[in-house]
């Protein structure tokens, strides 16, 4: 079954009631339960939910280590193109995003110096990243990214155009474990003002992808919307349906979501709906209550002093030491184009001692292939 279905029987004059008329009671009614359905997610996202953001806070801590215990894992992006052929006005990558760095294409030899680079930093997940141009990018030369990024880490995932169900059996074939794909804004006008040229521009094609992956034998399946395109509250609500969706269809494969928020975009895009610190928090805050068995990704998006903060509530992965520009590890080339500037500069190493601080425990793998159905 499509998500589309599901997401045409939730459209927004559906939802956005459930946040804009919740009232302190139905707050307190969401805190008391433990399966909580959407109108129990509308009132943790709403305005009457802002004063009970410590109780929240506390349950979701204790779901999260109920759950997942005492760990945060680490994973690393790993940027092998910046080539792109779609026009997202927000992403520094656009093919008319106005930027003049330059732009590559890593080949073989130098994707091996990338994975050399950071497995000697102790990473043993990373997360393979391109721009939007498949025919220069192509689905084989993902697929033999894949297998090199294998022969070094334990867990190899992708954050990469959206393709066919038997693309991603390629991908899974050369060792491919996760895949993270961003809907971007589920708001279908909205996104088809900020995705202007390219095969990302379809909506539809991309909607249906993360369960196309997941079908294909993908083990982990990572989504989330671009805080900022549009009504957070409406995206989250609309994540938490995709969320439920992905757990129902594609049982076989765990599931994370991640909170990528638009700080930093090109001079001729202005976000029009800016999420606040207090905002993304208690968006994170609502969601742990509402999907606790699923994991949440924090990138170096945010501030390192913020990011510090986020750690005891809801999430369960973090990347550290991130480069956005292919290269970014061996070469550090600042001729480079990079697809957005990080907030959180700290080493690997900065990283772990502070979670560890927190009274957590840093890890470095998390699977082994040794665990899979002969």
């Amino acid at each position: 079954m499509s998500f589309k279905s599901t997401i045409a029987a939730w459209p927004e004059s559906r939802l956005q009631p459930l946040y804009e008329e919740a009232t302190a009671a139905d707050v307190e009614h969401a805190l008391a339960k433990d399966e909580l359905g959407m109108a129990d997610l509308g009132a943790l996202l709403s305005t009457a939910a802002k004063p009970y953001l410590e109780p929240m806070a506390q349950k979701a801590n204790r779901l999260t280590r109920w759950h997942f215990g005492r760990t945060i894992s680490l994973y690393a992006p790993l940027y092998i193109s910046n080539l792109c052929a779609a026009d997202c006005v927000y992403c520094g990558f656009s093919v008319r995003s106005g930027n003049k760095e330059k732009r590559i294409t890593l080949k073989p030899d130098l994707i091996r110096k990338e994975c050399e680079a950071l497995a000697r930093m102790g990473y043993q997940n990373v997360l393979i990243l391109t721009g939007e141009a498949p025919k220069a990018v192509t689905v084989d030369y993902i697929a033999e990214a894949i297998a090199i990024a294998r022969e070094y880490f334990s867990g190899v995932s992708v954050e990469v155009y959206a393709v066919d169900e038997a693309d991603y059996e390629l991908f899974v074939e050369a060792g491919l474990e996760g895949v993270t794909l961003y809907m971007e804004t589920y708001h279908r006008p909205t996104y088809g003002q900020v995705h202007l040229e390219g095969e990302k521009s379809v909506y539809d094609y991309r909607l249906d992808a993360s369960e196309r992956a997941g079908k294909s034998g993908v083990r982990n399946l990572s989504i989330g919307a671009l805080l900022g395109l549009y009504q957070w509250q409406q995206e989250l609500l609309w994540v938490g349906l995709h969320a439920r969706h992905l757990q129902k269809h594609c049982w076989q494969s765990s599931l994370s979501v991640s909170f990528p928020r638009l700080l930093h975009t090109p001079e001729r895009f202005e976000v029009r709906d800016f999420v606040g610190d207090s905002d993304l928090v208690q968006g994170m805050l609502a969601l742990r209550l509402f999907l606790p068995e699923v994991g949440f990704n924090l990138s170096t998006r945010e501030a390192a002093s913020f990011r510090d903060k986020l750690i005891p509530l809801g999430v369960t992965a973090m990347s550290a030491g991130s480069s956005t520009r292919p290269g970014g590890y061996a070469t550090r080339g600042k001729e480079v184009l990079e697809q957005f500037e990080i907030e959180d500069l700290r080493s690997p190493e900065e990283v772990v001692q502070v979670i560890r601080a927190a009274g957590y425990d840093p890890v470095w793998k998390d699977y082994d292939r040794a665990f899979d159905p002969v």
